[in-house]
Formats: C-alpha cells, structure tokens, sequence
C-alpha cells in the first residue's frame, strides 16, 4: 500500500487483538480508514468491515481492499492491468498532470509523470463499474508511489531524483481478498460524525487525525490523481486550492476535543477501539475520561519509530533542511471501551442503515 503518515501497519497485530478481544463481533465499522490497511487485515480476519473515510482516495483503497471481492474483480483486473502495463512510452503524452508534478512540481520524474496520466485516462475512457475502477486506480496510484519523490508525504519533494524515480511505472494487482466470512464489506464517502449515527456495528474502529497535519494537505496529488479533477493549485507544493477550505475539526486544537466527545457519543457499537498517539492535541487522561463515559476502559502503550521524515529532518522544496530532527519515537495508545450503552440511538442492523437515516446513494 502507498506510503502514508499514520498508517497503523506495525500495530496491526494489537488493533485485531482488540477487535478480537470483543466476544461474538462480526462487522467493524472503521470511521477513518485511510489506506484501509485496518480494514483489509480485518476483512482478510473474517469481519465484515465498513470503512469510511471523506477523502476520495481513501475512499477508492476502501473501495478495491475493503468492498471489492476476489470472486468478482481478480480476473478482469489481472487482465486490465497487463493492457494498461503494455501501453508504450512512445505514446504517453504529457498533459496538465504532468505539467503540474514534474515540472512545476517535482513529484514524478516527466516520463513517469506522461505515464500516470496516460493510464488515468486510460480508465477513465473504460467506464468501469465502481469496484473494478476503484481496483485500477489503486493499482496506479500504489504504482505512482514506488516512483515518487517525496518522503512519505506531499508537502514537499526531495532536491534531486532517487534512484526509485527513474524506474519505469508498472502496475500490479492489488491483493484483493475473497469476501468476508461474515459478509460483504463497504466502503463509504462521508464525514466520520455522520457515519457515526447513521452505522452500526459489533465494533466501532476510531483513529481520528490527532494533530494539525491534514492528510488532504500530505497526500493532495492522491486526491487529485482519483478524482482526477484539473484543479486550482498553489504555493510550491502544487496543491489544490481546496486544501485551503476542505478542513477537519480533529486538526483543530481549539476543536478537536470538542468533535471527538460528539463522536464517541454518537457512534453506535457495543464496544469501541481507539487508537491515538502521544504527539496528539488531546492527553492520555483527557481521553481515557472521554472513553469513560461510554464503559470501562482498557489501554495499551505501544512504543515505536515515528515515520522517516521525522528520523531526517524537515526540507523545503529546494532541499534545504529547515528544521532539525526532534524525538524519534512515539507511543500509540490502543484504548478498548466495552460499552454500558451499545446502542443508544435505537434497534441494532449491524453494518447497515436505519430506515430513518438512511445514507444518500
């Protein structure tokens, strides 16, 4: 999966042994998927998964690891993917994203840049159903990132190429799972309050954004390669004018307390697993007495790297360091809430929509 800051890969084995902690869960609603790195180890566990998340590129990693299935996708995408992997460079013309991240910006070298778009629009021409689509462009955009620039994330790019860069782009299939033993996952498109109210599940699954680093703003080029939209850009980094606008309250000091206490409130499960790390705006104790109210609390400290930016330094996008290395290691907490009220908002349909607040297709 793509390089992503917060990706919770080296805490998977303590994530499912909370989730397996809770007795007779089937479904797991994760309310901020992200890479759905959670929700595909989850799904390939046997839980029926629905995994949310407003970005759209977390939307379509959701799509291809958490909805789509093996039965219905593998074939027609191994087949996609040799077509798309066969187009020569001769033909890969250079366009606005091209221009935009490799010469304005300097994420892709061009030639890998002119075969981005060129497979982009490639897919887009297909008229795909939304499953297989989504399979593709996560295909692309895991493909783009083995060839990138950047240090993990796209607030900046590296002063000169590494030698990945040059390597020419191929796809690969994504490892898309057969379906879930408990049943076919979901993958949703909406705001984690609103998800939150509307879904139920066995288990809730919380890893909110914990400080003022918008994943809109580290991986921007993502959001622009799924939606593939031409946007406004600014600054040197080339990002879309939206990451002005589209804000979350969770990267908000003034308002991130205040929106996890409404979320934790409404979500709709008989057990909750957070996850959230010391570098956040919010303190263990002040999360543990959040948690509180919904049931007893159990917590687990994990020691471990922080991501590789941090271990080199902060550059600009000259490649000049800005900033000097602070501490190297953070501690992630793993909080396990059993709940007193597991539903307080009416009758249980796990995994689905009540008549009364059905989401909007």
């Amino acid at each position: 999966m793509i390089k992503y800051l917060g990706s919770k890969r080296l805490l998977l084995p303590q994530i499912l042994e909370a989730v397996r902690s809770i007795r007779g869960a089937r479904t797991v609603l994760d309310l901020f998927s992200g890479t759905s790195r959670v929700g595909h180890a989850l799904k390939r566990a046997g839980y029926r998964v629905v995994a949310n998340d407003m970005l759209s590129f977390a939307h379509v990693l959701a799509t291809c690891y958490v909805q789509a299935d093996a039965e219905e996708t593998l074939a027609p995408a191994e087949s996609l993917v040799r077509e798309l992997n066969a187009i020569p460079d001769s033909v890969c013309e250079p366009g606005w994203f091209t221009d935009a991240y490799c010469a304005q910006a300097r994420y892709f070298h061009p030639r890998n840049g002119a075969r981005i778009e060129t497979i982009r629009e490639r897919i887009a021409r297909k008229g795909l159903e939304p499953e297989l689509e989504a399979v593709l462009l996560a295909s692309l955009m895991e493909a783009a990132d083995r060839v990138d620039c950047t240090a993990a994330v796209q607030m900046a790019y590296l002063k000169a190429y590494p030698r990945r860069a040059f390597n020419r782009l191929e796809l690969r299939v994504p490892n898309v799972l057969p379906r879930a033993a408990a049943g076919k996952g979901r993958a949703l498109r909406m705001d984690a309050l609103e998800a939150a109210g509307i879904f139920e599940a066995d288990v809730a699954y919380i890893d909110p954004p914990y400080n003022q680093h918008s994943y809109l703003g580290n991986y921007h080029v993502w959001e622009t390669l799924t939606l593939w939209d031409n946007p406004e850009l600014y600054g040197r980094a080339r990002k879309r004018v939206d990451c002005r606008t589209r804000k979350s309250p969770f990267n908000s000091r003034r308002l991130c307390e205040g929106a996890l206490e409404a979320l934790i409130e409404r979500v709709r499960a008989r057990a909750l697993v957070v996850s959230f790390n010391d570098e956040g705006y919010i303190p263990r104790e002040r999360m543990e007495e959040i948690l509180s109210r919904r049931g007893p609390v159990r917590a687990t400290a994990i020691n471990y790297k922080r991501y590789v930016g941090a271990q080199i330094g902060i550059y600009n996008p000259a490649g000049e360091k800005v900033g000097e290395v602070g501490r190297l290691r953070n501690t992630e907490y793993i909080y396990v809430v059993e709940c007193d009220a597991p539903n307080p908002r009416g009758e249980t349909r796990h995994g689905e929509e009540t008549e009364e607040t059905a989401a909007p297709r």
